[in-house]
């Protein structure tokens, strides 16, 4: 009897442990643009149309407190955003090269879109692939494929950009510093496509690289792999270089190297793997501190033979030292895969625990953004109950500039029929986000994240309002202030100073 009353209460404890929202979690949806995959619907469509669909996603997952939109901004040598070094995108024009109508600089209309819901922007790159078919002549005569045709690869049914050129690394780099620099991102962010995965029968011809750039007693596969790493660092370098506390991130494919191949390698078997195939070491490039985050894309159900989720993730989490670690979850799968535990509505809520559960990890990225709206409402509603109930702080970067920030200036602040409109200034130069909190009114270390606004580099004020429930009404509200490199100023108490108004 002691025994089963003793497991009953573990039970409860792990699942309060698990169900308590974290203070600091990343909560992501990837956005994805080529071939019109979630936004926009048609290329086609109309700038009215265009926005009404992206202010829809940002709705629907700032709903459910999400805290980041990674959105796909280069799909193949392409841009959606004005851009010297790359021509528009047919994906958000209609025709590639021509830009859109009545859409005046899409790209800071996203940002700022992303930013006044209280979001961070990840600018979401596919560095080499070139095109995603074999029609050139659909490709604009500014587009790399014209003007250096000696750095593409036809492999399969794509064109490739050759890793192994030192000038295609040079463009590459260029590119990440032109959106770096003129546009207000909060991260730059890869994902899982370096070398393409292989087709059987088909050969990726970058023989002639390899002799040319190849070192004495290199192996072609260590070759690629060395080029992939030079990107890798050579971004993130030019990154940090322009603005520090700009993150970079990149989501490798779910498994590095199978055990069978590798004893430090996971207990899977994946057909393909990061570092055989795709010639992608992420170990090494958390390693040498060059990623802000990792997130493996572990698109598995918990316990699916050849790649078990709950294996896959709890190897990465006893691999990755110094970089913050989120898992990327397979939300497109929810009742739409063959894989019968996708069937049942309890598979993404057992991932979104073994996260929570696992010190290792601190957050969880969807894929893709219309996998949930409009679609599995009764899974929505348990998310938001269970896991997304309150706000949480975003992560920061690995680099931690020590700052001491400035006190907030409360300008104005009233609650009217539960609904608390205020007005604050401040004099820091790289704020990021305002941070609203209900604080126990017998227990001022009981607080809790109710709100947060984004605060742009050199916006000084900002006012806003934020809907509050009966108890949070009761309590104390307080004010901080958080800069781009996680700084947090005194949490400043301002109730006593609002005048609720009938």
């Amino acid at each position: 009897m002691q025994r089963i009353v003793f497991l009953l209460l573990l039970l409860i404890c792990f699942s309060c442990s698990v169900y308590k929202a974290p203070k600091t979690e990343f909560r992501g949806v990837w956005v994805a643009t080529v071939v019109n995959i979630d936004w926009p619907k048609n290329g086609n469509d109309n700038s009215e149309k265009k926005k009404k669909d992206f202010i829809e996603i940002l709705d629907f997952y700032q709903d459910l407190n999400f805290n980041a939109a990674i959105v796909q901004i280069r799909t193949a040598g392409d841009a959606f955003y004005e851009s010297d070094l790359s021509p528009w995108s047919k994906y958000l024009t209609g025709e590639e090269g021509v830009a859109p109508e009545n859409f005046d600089k899409p790209l800071e209309w996203m940002i700022e879109e992303t930013h006044k819901r209280g979001m961070e922007f990840h600018a979401w790159l596919n560095p080499y692939r070139a095109t995603f078919d074999l029609d050139t002549t659909a490709l604009s005569k500014e587009h790399d494929y014209y003007l250096h045709p000696e750095w593409m690869l036809k492999y399969g049914k794509k064109y490739y950009y050759n890793p192994g050129l030192h000038e295609v690394q040079q463009k590459l780099t260029h590119v990440i510093e032109e959106i770096v620099t003129n546009y207000e991102v909060d991260a730059i962010h890869f994902d899982d496509y370096f070398y393409p995965y292989k087709i059987k029968g088909e050969i990726f011809n970058d023989s002639l690289a390899f002799q040319t750039y190849g070192l004495q007693n290199q192996t072609l596969d260590d070759w690629r792999r060395s080029n992939v790493d030079s990107l890798v660092k050579n971004v993130h370098k030019t990154i940090k270089q322009n603005k520090p506390w700009v993150q970079f991130g990149i989501s490798p494919f779910g498994v590095w190297k199978n055990k069978s191949t590798d004893p430090n390698g996971s207990e899977t078997r994946a057909g393909q793997t990061n570092y055989e195939d795709l010639y992608a070491d992420p170990l090494l490039w958390i390693e040498k501190e060059w990623l802000d985050y990792l997130v493996p894309q572990v698109y598995w159900s918990m316990d699916y033979p050849p790649a078990s989720h709950r294996i896959i993730t709890q190897w990465w989490s006893k691999k990755v030292k110094n970089t913050n670690l989120y898992i990327g979850n397979g939300t497109y799968k929810i009742k739409n895969n063959p894989d019968k535990a996708w069937k049942k509505k309890n598979e993404i809520p057992k991932q979104l625990s073994l996260a929570r559960s696992t010190e290792e990890i601190t957050g969880n990225i969807f894929f893709s953004a219309k996998s949930l709206i409009g679609k599995h409402e009764n899974i929505t509603k348990g998310l938001k109950k269970k896991f997304y109930k309150y706000p949480a702080q975003n992560p920061v970067g690995q680099i931690k500039t020590k700052r001491t920030l400035p006190a907030i200036v409360v300008e104005s602040a009233q609650i009217h029929d539960r609904k608390l409109q205020i007005c604050v200034s401040h004099e820091d130069s790289i704020p990021r986000f305002l941070q609203l909190y209900s604080i126990d009114r017998s227990d001022s270390n009981q607080k809790q994240l109710i709100g947060k606004r984004y605060l742009s580099v050199g916006q000084k004020q900002i006012c806003s309002q934020i809907d509050l429930t009966k108890k949070q009404v009761k309590n104390k509200i307080g004010i901080s202030l958080i800069d781009a490199y996680g700084n947090e100023s005194q949490t400043q108490i301002i109730s006593q100073s609002i005048k609720q108004s009938k």
